[in-house]
């Protein structure tokens, strides 16, 4: 029997690639990677030279297309595989980033009347400067008593649809008004590819604030929050929603002659690319909580029951795999984090050092952060780099560091970043529990599990618990495929559920991570300083961050 295969297109924070599949076996045929050329746009804007304001990230539409252009023919041609034999396609993304659309559903920012105003552009999902319009979001709807703010948290964040777009409204009201829609990157993609005008449950859900059965908040809120953003739901989030694994089309002919694939392959519905993630490593019933870390880490588990907590930023009926309500929490930065410390703050010598051995600087400082044990530092942190996203969900909230002195070393504080970002995935696992809903496993995927042992022994002794890990190093791009094999259905040769395609396609390593009883012995009491810092600083006992911010900001 021919094999069947399936292509999974990852679009992260600044590259895409897509993954060839075998679909009976889950066996990752071809990889190729494709860099964004315009990258993270966040200083200045292209053509222009214009600087952006702190906390804009903003990204060019057409690096999306350049993925599919690349990434996708090389797959086929470095596998062999030809494209009869390829089902469907589907595709997952950085979310919430979104753009305006015009009628045509052209970006703006591909528009010469408009190029010129970053608000033309995409915005990527860690843009943070809508922060004030989050900030009247939440109180608006806590003083309206607005039912949909309980399943995120008590607080949405300024990384979502609707503070996104009211910053558009604020500050560049005409393109607000000439906009003919608004649209997440993932459904714009899988609109250049099917030509269907659709919307994924997935992001809809958890970026949109967009309910199965109560639909998008109501017009009377969204009056609330300005005059003219009233019919914002009904005019510019209109079109169908989706459930993820429904198929969204079929390849068009001209995108068929740009890939190299067929017209009329089956393309999924998009996804968030942690929310792929879940049933690439075989998670499909309730109770593992799968960490998807990368830039940022998600936490994604599933539950037969929906509760409203603290710290939780999403529940979504079906928003991860159709049956189970999905609940989603998050950290702003922790690659992210450790990035920055490398890029910006290690000293020429530990450079020097690393170069000398053929290692990598991240890989230097490793094996030295493994030779301590936890508290010899004698360093605590706070994982806020990029702001908060659980359980306090403010992106105005910056990074802590207490305990340097002049014999601090450059691994003692690669080593208690590592250390700060576990202490707030550990926070996160106790808002699930203390909000009801059980975390019994633990599952890591993403690309820090596989390249950073010492940081997933971390985790495992900062949470006490074993922690499994992904085998693919292409979990999200694996997670897409699967859906791409799910749009295709059984009578193609794919499958009718992503819980069938999981059993056959998913895979984790043998090796896990288990924790050690003396480590997770001093990092109980590391914890405890570490909820007195956060509690201190996030929850109004001090507020210099965000005033520290305000001079910044002029």
């Amino acid at each position: 029997m021919e094999k069947k295969y399936a292509i999974g297109v990852d679009y992260g924070t600044e590259s895409g690639r897509a993954l060839l599949v075998d679909i009976a076996t889950g066996e990752e045929v071809a990889t190729h990677v494709t860099p964004y050329p315009h990258g993270v746009i966040d200083e200045t804007l292209p053509g222009t030279g214009s600087k952006l304001e702190h906390d804009w990230a903003l990204q060019h539409p057409d690096d999306y297309l350049e993925v599919l252009r690349r990434s996708v023919p090389e797959v086929l041609r470095a596998s062999g595989v030809g494209p009869e034999r390829v089902i469907g396609i589907g595709i997952d993304f950085t979310a919430c980033t979104m753009m305006p659309l015009d009628a045509a559903g052209t970006p703006f920012c591909l528009l010469d009347q408009w190029k010129d105003n970053p608000h033309s552009w995409v915005k990527l999902w860690k843009h943070h400067a809508a922060q004030e319009e989050a900030n009247l979001i939440n109180a608006k709807a806590s003083e309206r008593g607005e039912s949909f703010l309980a399943r995120y948290g008590g607080r949405i964040s300024s990384e979502w649809m609707l503070p996104k777009a009211l910053q558009i409204l604020n500050e560049a009201p005409d393109i607000y008004a000439e906009a003919d829609s608004f649209m997440e990157a993932t459904d714009w993609v899988v609109m250049q590819m099917t030509g269907s005008f659709v919307r994924s449950s997935c992001t809809a859900g958890y970026k949109g604030t967009w309910h199965k059965r109560d639909g998008f908040p109501s017009d009377a809120f969204l009056a609330s929050l300005h005059d003219r953003f009233e019919d914002f739901a009904t005019e510019k989030l209109r079109g169908p929603i989706l459930p993820l694994g429904a198929k969204a089309g079929e390849l068009t002919e001209q995108m068929a002659a740009l890939t190299g694939l067929l017209p009329g392959t089956a393309v999924a519905v998009g996804n968030v690319d942690a929310h792929a993630m879940v049933p690439a490593v075989g998670v499909v019933t309730p109770g593992k909580l799968v960490l998807a870390m990368g830039t940022s880490t998600c936490h994604l588990l599933l539950s037969d029951k929906e509760v409203h907590a603290e710290g939780i930023a999403g529940v979504v009926e079906d928003g991860i795999v159709a049956g189970y309500y999905g609940y989603e929490a998050g950290q702003s930065a922790v690659g992210d984090i450790f990035a920055w410390y490398v890029n910006e703050s290690v000293p020429a010598y530990v450079r020097q050092h690393a170069k000398e051995e053929g290692i990598s600087v991240h890989e230097w400082l490793e094996r030295q952060a493994s030779e301590q044990k936890p508290g010899e530092s004698g360093l605590l942190a706070l994982d806020w780099w990029n702001g908060n996203r659980s359980v306090l969900m403010d992106a105005d909230l910056t990074g802590v560091m207490v305990g340097m002195t002049l014999q601090t070393k450059p691994e003692d504080i690669y080593r208690a970043l590592l250390e700060a970002t576990a202490y707030g995935t550990r926070k996160i696992i106790e808002a699930f529990q203390d909000g009801g809903v059980p975390v019994e496993e633990l599952y890591a995927c993403g690309g820090l599990p596989q390249r950073n042992r010492l940081l997933m022994q971390i985790y495992a002794d900062v949470t006490g618990r074993e922690i499994r890990i992904a085998d693919s190093t292409q979990t999200a791009a694996l997670g897409a495929a699967m859906f791409g094999a799910v749009a295709a259905g059984a009578e193609a040769g794919g499958y009718d559920s992503v819980a069938e395609a999981a059993k056959n396609m998913a895979r984790v390593r043998e090796e896990s991570f288990k924790p050690i009883a003396n480590n997770v012995e001093t990092y109980n009491v590391l914890y405890h300083e570490y909820v007195k810092l956060h509690d201190y600083f996030g929850r109004g006992g001090n507020d210099v961050m965000k005033r520290l911010k305000a001079l910044k900001s002029g």
